[in-house]
């Protein structure tokens, strides 16, 4: 997050009435081109052929209790509050469908766009705002979250309005700014815990200046800017014991630490769309470079760029930061022994579109700065098409055949229970099924992660499958929804399945896991004698 805009207001090497300056004045072509992308990128982020998956599916579960039990479901998933509270007011007026639940999140994503726009003109000047804008409106990672009722398209908003807000208490000192400084920092503690690390790199940078700014007058208001932000995480406090019990108890059981040189690449990758997808990898490419250049490119002339090691004043310091808060969160997860998912660093990722945006400026020509974007746009919205035509889930094929021919008091069986959110809710129409999870034999519609790795080591498989059994008796089919592979559920799920089947001979296997899918599911029928 920039804390100064010490930007040119036009490319570097770019004098009046060169085209690098001309670029940075809207031409109608230009804006019909960007109008363009802008427009399908805002329908590709209201528009997707998915069923919820487990997070999801979890989120909605959990949003629907009555406000009163939200603190407690929480202590057992381990996230925030913010973004529940809203999808619970959401769904009171919207309703529980897979298009109204992603709604929301939608809107948070569509109300980013003006504020890219607003941010990069006040940190690059014009031709980095409207570069930002295509950047941000076509990318797959900010499409993506944008289509998923999970917090990361609100973060994001809220980076990009604290941005704002910062800038303007540095620039003009006041009540109304610092306010919104402390608004939005606690809003972004209480949206997504990965916030904390770039609160506490802007922090830092706020130390610096306020020890070591030019003027008593920088000095001055960067010591308003760090009380207005101590002040915004006096907010946290009434939190902070739900997220004591949350770091000691749940952390991310589902995934394996990793260095933090693989999270820096993982982030990469989901920034350009994912590993899983090939796209992502042509994505990649360009955007790596324009960050580069962005940090350390100078146009020489219209064919030329150097690189200067001591990198460019307009966009270092949000380089840096985005860099820092990354290799913070990092280190902490390594430390903690939980993972790190690309979406966590949703909270960066404005700090990346900037720099993105920014390594369009070096070039000196215009045409050549105009088929960049257009290949970055172009590239990016073939991610956002992925998104449209892609399950990120198998339950509906499993739901589909469980619905056709599952009759009331049958058993529905998931292992791990993680699969049990995302299949549950296509089956909440069908009455009469008894649903239970493996490892606990709880209900399908909430994991708790609580102390998880515990209590899937306590489990017995063969006494779970026998009583599985015996709840089917002798009149009713027994329905296993199985996904192998997980972290630590390694061959438990078979044991279960091996036991189901040494009680009822006749197996079927209905679906078969996939693995093409995001999250993968098969579905075993054992049939009544």
């Amino acid at each position: 997050m920039k804390v100064a805009s010490d930007a040119p207001s036009r490319a570097p090497g770019a004098k009046p009435g060169s085209p690098c300056d001309a670029a940075a004045r809207a031409r109608p072509w230009m804006v019909a081109a960007v109008a363009a992308v802008v427009a399908a990128g805002v329908v590709l982020r209201f528009v997707t052929r998915s069923d919820l998956w487990l997070d999801e599916a979890l989120t909605v579960n959990i949003a629907r209790l009555p406000l009163g039990e939200l603190e407690e479901a929480l202590r057992h998933d381990g996230a925030p509050p913010l973004y529940y509270v809203l999808l619970h007011g959401w769904m009171e007026v919207a309703g529980d469908g897979d298009v109204a639940v992603r709604a929301m999140s939608g809107l948070f994503a569509v109300a980013s766009l003006p504020l890219a726009f607003l941010v990069g003109r006040r940190v690059g000047g014009r031709a980095v705002a409207w570069a930002a804008v295509v950047v941000l409106a076509s990318s797959p990672y900010a499409i993506r979250y944008a289509t998923e009722n999970r917090p990361y398209s609100l973060q994001i908003l809220l980076v990009l309005l604290g941005w704002l807000a910062l800038c303007g208490a540095l620039e003009r000192p006041g009540l109304a700014p610092l306010a919104a400084v402390a608004a939005v920092t606690g809003l972004l503690l209480y949206t997504q815990y990965w916030s904390m690390w770039l609160l506490a790199i802007v922090g830092v940078c706020l130390v610096w200046r306020a020890v070591r700014g030019e003027a008593l007058a920088d000095r001055q208001a960067a010591r308003s800017a760090i009380v207005a932000i101590v002040a915004g995480g006096l907010t946290f406090l009434p939190w902070v014991p739900t997220f004591l019990y949350q770091a000691a108890n749940t952390g991310t059981p589902w995934g394996e630490r990793i260095l933090p040189t693989a999270g820096f690449s993982i982030a990469a990758y989901e920034f350009a769309g994912g590993q899983r997808h090939s796209e992502a990898t042509a994505l990649l490419v360009p955007l790596l470079v324009l960050a580069l250049l962005a940090i350390f490119g100078r146009a020489l002339d219209a064919r030329r760029v150097e690189l200067d090691l001591r990198t460019r004043p307009g966009v270092r310091l949000q380089a840096a930061v985005l860099v820092a808060a990354l290799l913070l969160g990092l280190l902490a997860s390594y430390a903690g022994g939980t993972t790190f998912a690309g979406r966590y660093a949703a909270g960066l990722f404005p700090l990346f579109v900037m720099v993105v945006a920014f390594g369009f400026t070096v070039f000196a020509d215009a045409r050549v700065r105009y088929v960049a974007l257009a290949l970055v746009a172009a590239l990016g919205l073939v991610g956002g098409v992925r998104n449209l035509v892609e399950n990120r889930t198998q339950a509906a094929q499993a739901a589909a055949v469980i619905r056709a021919e599952a009759e009331p008091g049958d058993v529905v069986v998931y292992c791990p229970d993680q699969v049990g959110p995302d299949v549950s809710r296509l089956l909440r129409d069908e009455e009469g099924l008894e649903q239970l999870t493996f490892p606990d034999g709880d209900p399908p519609e909430f994991v708790d992660w609580v102390d998880y790795q515990e209590r899937i080591d306590r489990a017995d498989t063969q006494a779970f499958a026998a009583e599985v059994l015996e709840r089917a008796g002798e009149t009713h089919t027994v329905w296993f929804v199985i996904s192998p592979g997980y972290r630590n559920f390694e061959g438990e799920c078979e044991a279960i399945e091996a036991g189901l089947s040494a009680g009822r001979p006749g197996a079927r296997t209905r679906v078969a896991p996939d693995d093409q899918f995001f999250e993968f599911q098969g579905l075993i029928e054992y049939p009544k004698p």
